[in-house]
């Protein structure tokens, strides 16, 4: 083929980050074009990928006004409250109560009234995405396809797939992950390291409800998260020191639950094994610039960060929202979408959000990523005086719900 095809965007990568700013963008009246290497029917599969999302509380409103929530809301486990507790799963209570050196966030004293955020599936996820871009005439599926080259010049971007196809636009979005080609031809320079951790990620059904609420304890490998799904079911986030992590991915079902025990403690009765096991090497990197000549880095291509916060697609999805408002309003007063100083207004609203979290979770990995006793003591006590400092515990709150800042208008609240 040698056709070619004019847009106003083009997005590269064609996962949740990329899937969700094609509708979101051509919600706002952008035609896009949307580009990935897997055929969708796989992408949609629960095999694919079994893993879940958190959705923040201010993000949850982006879903709503775009008409996604509607189709994951019935699939999707509120967090009600978070509890956050230092060393081992029989530390997190005192004789039937929790112990005072817990950090408690309730969702009951926020203004919004609302859960704290929703565990999600991600192929309910990919689900809504996928059939609301196929209900969208403002949105082409390039896939399966994969990207041959791109040039960038001060009219407009070209993208070359791999049968020739020739797509031009004026912006490109590098949603292409972690990895991203783009950002490396573009010349983008990222600071990155990796973690001597494996993220270890499986869903677990157990006898006794969970009541909405999230754990999280930290253990000298790592933090264990315990996330509550729907139907009496969660999801584990286990971070492991990387040697051990294949010996524990190695283990029989039965001998993975007796390990799970260990850390879960008694409080949600027998635990069963509800999916696949998932295991990732953990790692950071930030780009130095979010931005290129008619490019603009989101989600995993402009950061990816530490998993102990659970705010890597909550990002993205500030991404997304921020560069909707910022491509709003260039079209309205007929700026080119695609020019340097539009560019710079989304860059500089998203990396100064991106490098505090992303370099406050690592921090925070590094603090209680070790079993040394003074540090643990002092870990608990910080902990529990915050706990006992309202609004400072409801600002912690509001950074976890994605709900501080000047919040782009999908975001607001409704």
């Amino acid at each position: 083929m040698s056709d070619a095809f004019s847009f106003d965007v083009i997005i590269v990568g064609g996962g949740l980050a990329g899937g969700l700013a094609s509708v979101t963008l051509a919600n706002a009246g952008f035609t896009c074009a949307l580009i990935d290497a897997q055929d969708p029917n796989t992408m949609r599969s629960d095999a694919f990928d079994g893993r879940t999302t958190a959705i923040s509380y201010a993000n949850a409103r982006l879903f709503r006004r775009l008409g996604l929530w509607q189709h994951c809301e019935h699939k999707a486990g509120p967090i009600n409250d978070i509890l956050v507790t230092d060393g081992r799963a029989r530390g997190r209570f005192r004789d039937g109560h929790i112990s005072p050196f817990n950090l408690h966030f309730n969702s009951r004293e926020l203004e919004a009234q609302t859960p704290l955020g929703w565990i999600v599936e991600n192929a309910t996820l990919r689900s809504a995405i996928f059939d609301a871009i196929n209900a969208n005439d403002a949105i082409t599926l390039f896939a399966p396809t994969k990207r041959n080259g791109a040039a960038f010049d001060k009219s407009k971007a070209t993208i070359t797939l791999t049968d020739g196809t020739s797509l031009s636009a004026s912006l490109v979005l590098a949603a292409d992950g972690k990895n991203s080609a783009l950002r490396a031809e573009a010349g983008l320079k990222v600071n990155r390291w990796a973690y001597d951790q494996t993220g270890i990620v499986a869903t677990v059904a157990h006898e006794e409800p969970h009541k909405g609420v999230a754990q999280e304890f930290f253990l000298p490998g790592g933090p264990f998260a315990i996330l509550p799904m729907t139907q009496n079911r969660s999801s584990l986030v286990w971070t492991e020191n990387a040697k051990a992590a294949p010996a524990y991915m190695a283990l029989s079902d039965a001998h993975f639950m007796d390990e799970l025990n260990r850390r879960f403690g008694p409080y949600l009765g027998t635990i069963s094994a509800a999916g696949q096991r998932f295991s990732y090497p953990l790692s950071f990197h930030l780009s130095q610039r979010f931005i290129s000549p008619r490019m603009a880095l989101i989600g995993d291509a402009a950061r990816a960060i530490h998993p102990i916060a659970g705010q890597g697609f909550n990002l993205a999805v500030k991404d997304i929202a921020a560069l909707a408002d910022v491509l709003t309003d260039a079209r309205s007063v007929g700026i080119d979408i695609g020019m340097s100083n539009i560019l710079e207004n989304y860059q500089r609203w998203r990396r100064f959000d991106s490098t505090a979290l992303a370099l406050g979770t690592d921090a925070l990995n590094r603090l209680f990523s070790n079993d040394i006793t003074p540090m643990r003591l002092a870990r608990s006590l910080g902990m529990g005086a915050i706990n006992r400092i309202g609004p400072l515990r409801k600002a912690f709150m509001r950074q976890a719900g994605a709900d501080l800042g000047t919040l782009p208008r999908l975001l607001q609240p409704e």
